[in-house]
C-alpha cells in the first residue's frame, strides 16, 4: 500500500491537479473536463484562461478517443491511455499519453515538427488551409487539433515516441498555457 503515498507525494511534487489513466470513451472524456472545470472554478481561474485550457483539453482528449491504438501491455483488448493536467504558479501544463502504430510515428512527428517551426501567423495560415484544403475523415488526421492547441497555447508542443514492441509506440504529448 506504500505505493499509494508514493503516488500521491508525486502528485504533489509535479502540482498535478487531475490524471487519469484508463480507458477513453466520450463519456468519460466528458467527466474528465467536467472535474477539471469545477477545479478552475473552484480555484478562481479566469475565464479567458479556462477557455484556453479547455479547448487544449479537449483536442487531448479527442485524440486520445480518435486515434489511440487497443493496445494494453496487462490487457490487449482494451485500449489504455493517460491523461494529466498540472497547475504551477504561471502556467497550467496539459500531458497526455496512448499507444499509436509505430508506422504512423514518422507522420506525427513531421506534423509536429512542422507545427513547431511555425510563429503565430504561420499556425493561422496553416490552420485555414487545413480548412480549405484538406478532406478531414470522421476520425480527424488532417492536424487540425494540434494545430489549434499550439495556436491556444502560444507554445511549442512537446512530444516524445517511445517503441513499446514491434507494432506499437506510446505517443506522449505535453501543452503548456500561460496564467499571465
Amino acid at each position: 500500500m506504500k505505493y499509494i503515498y508514493e503516488l500521491h507525494k508525486t502528485m504533489l511534487a509535479k502540482n498535478l491537479i487531475l490524471v487519469y489513466e484508463g480507458e477513453f470513451t466520450q463519456e468519460i472524456t466528458k467527466s474528465v473536463l467536467s472535474m477539471a472545470e469545477r477545479n478552475m472554478d473552484s480555484m478562481g481561474e479566469e475565464s479567458s484562461i479556462k477557455r484556453k485550457v479547455f479547448n487544449v483539453m479537449v483536442e487531448c482528449l479527442q485524440n486520445i478517443v480518435k486515434h489511440g491504438e487497443d493496445y494494453n501491455p496487462l490487457n490487449e483488448k482494451k485500449q489504455t491511455a493517460i491523461f494529466m493536467i498540472g497547475k504551477l504558479d504561471d502556467e497550467y501544463v496539459i500531458t497526455s499519453g496512448n499507444p499509436v502504430k509505430n508506422d504512423v510515428v514518422g507522420l506525427l512527428t513531421e506534423k509536429l515538427d512542422q507545427i513547431n517551426s511555425l510563429d503565430k501567423e504561420g499556425l493561422k495560415a496553416l490552420y485555414k488551409d487545413i480548412i480549405k484544403g484538406t478532406e478531414i475523415s470522421e476520425k480527424g488526421g488532417a492536424g487540425l487539433g494540434f494545430v489549434d492547441m499550439a495556436r491556444k497555447s502560444g507554445q511549442k508542443l512537446e512530444y516524445d515516441f517511445t517503441q513499446i514492441n514491434d507494432e506499437h509506440s506510446f505517443f506522449s504529448l505535453k501543452t503548456t498555457i500561460s496564467r499571465v
